[in-house]
């Protein structure tokens, strides 16, 4: 039976979550998910109502997405934290340099995964419209390997269980700098899972897909959506770029809910890609995926963290602005200044220089000279993404105009 939708969202947050950590100086830091948490908490703005533990997902749960050797291994020997077992570790995309095993990796990851499972369920069930899991998002592991600092693909395992237990029509909004390949893949052959991802071309970064050409497969075809944009994108291309696409592929799908992952890394200051994106952008992204949820989902809409690798500056601030959007927290309601009890709290962690603002002040960097040029190039991007439904090759001719000059 439904429940009453609440007018409030969830935030799924445990301690637990410090755990998944690879090693002190791998740069998946979990700090940034306390740092966030402690972020919103100064700011009034996260309540106790919101909360919502995590639980760990069954070896059941997590077969809807990934490989019984796969999950057998990672719970066994891959979670013992020892180096014995790397030669077969190494056929599952562990024990490398990016996604080393760790003790207790099984339990964390799993926990991450069932907190995005556990989101995915309150929306279903109308206990609340939104739910958001920053441990989440992690969308490079496969069904049988670990990849780019992800063991479970905990959006994968919700997809997969929505798709099971309801006929909802799925999309799934990526803007991390780096393709969402795992997530794309598993889906590639399902009509009704629409995948959309705006990063940093495959060219220079990982994991080098993420082409528009990928645009499904059989009769999936027409239901993967990629936009690559040039290193040192800036606000306003990327901006241009999310807004058009996002409502041509709403329109053309129309989905009945939404899972967005909110990687970081697009940010200046992010040392793991080439983007050159404000606070402004993390701003506007969950805006209009907000808004989108609402227009055609009834509001359903889950939401992840991702990537993000500048841990105390950029992503506590990030991250936050899509709570700050999804608890539809007024603006003026929070002042610019983030509170000084959180910039002390992060100067016990880090010497690092933080923006004592929620949004960024003026920028350390100039644009460079290629800026038209790099904003032609994605517009071209988007065109050619937006041509199988332009074209009328999939739906209609209706977006023969859409994209706006």
């Amino acid at each position: 039976m439904a429940h009453p939708v609440t007018s409030h969202p969830i935030f799924i947050y445990s301690p637990v979550f410090d755990n998944y950590r690879f090693s002190h100086d791998h740069p998946f830091d979990p700090i940034r998910i306390r740092l966030t948490y402690e972020l919103l908490r100064a700011s009034g703005i996260l309540q106790d109502h919101h909360l919502v533990d995590p639980r760990e997902a069954s070896v059941a749960e997590l077969l809807l997405a990934h490989r019984e050797d796969y999950v057998e291994f990672v719970k066994t020997k891959g979670s013992t934290g020892e180096n014995i077992y790397c030669k077969e570790a190494n056929r599952f995309g562990l024990c490398t340099e990016d996604t080393p095993t760790f003790f207790g990796m099984h339990h964390s990851a799993a926990t991450i995964t069932g907190g995005t499972l556990l989101g995915a369920k309150h929306v279903l069930e109308g206990v609340n419209n939104h739910a958001l899991n920053l441990s989440g998002g992690l969308h490079h592991a496969t069904s049988g390997k670990a990849s780019g600092f992800c063991v479970y693909n905990d959006l994968n395992v919700a997809i997969a269980y929505i798709r099971k237990h309801t006929d909802l029509r799925i999309l799934y909004i990526d803007t991390d700098a780096h393709h969402g390949d795992g997530v794309q893949f598993h889906f590639y052959d399902d009509p009704m899972v629409c995948t959309l991802s705006i990063h940093e071309t495959g060219r220079y970064l990982f994991p080098g897909t993420g082409s528009v050409r990928e645009r499904g497969n059989g009769k999936g075809y027409g239901s993967s959506f990629n936009i690559p944009l040039d290193a040192y994108t800036e606000d306003e291309s990327f901006q241009y770029v999310l807004e058009n696409s996002l409502y041509i592929v709403a329109e053309h799908f129309k989905p009945d809910i939404i899972v967005s992952q909110h990687g970081a890394d697009c940010h200046y200051l992010d040392h793991m890609s080439h983007m050159s994106l404000t606070m402004d952008s993390f701003r506007f992204i969950p805006k209009i995926i907000h808004k989108i949820a609402h227009e055609y989902c009834q509001g359903r809409w889950l939401a992840t963290g991702g990537g993000g690798y500048n841990a105390y500056d950029v992503v506590p601030r990030a991250w936050a602005l899509v709570w700050k959007e999804m608890a539809d927290v007024p603006s003026g309601q929070v002042p610019d200044e983030l509170p000084g009890s959180y910039l002390s709290l992060v100067r016990q962690w880090t010497d690092e220089p933080i923006c004592p603002t929620w949004m960024d002040h003026g920028k350390d960097y100039n644009s460079i000279p290629r800026r038209e040029e790099i904003s032609d190039k994605n517009k071209k991007s988007l065109i050619d993404a937006m041509y199988a439904i332009n074209s009328g090759q999939i739906g209609n001719n209706f977006f023969a105009n859409r994209i706006v000059e």
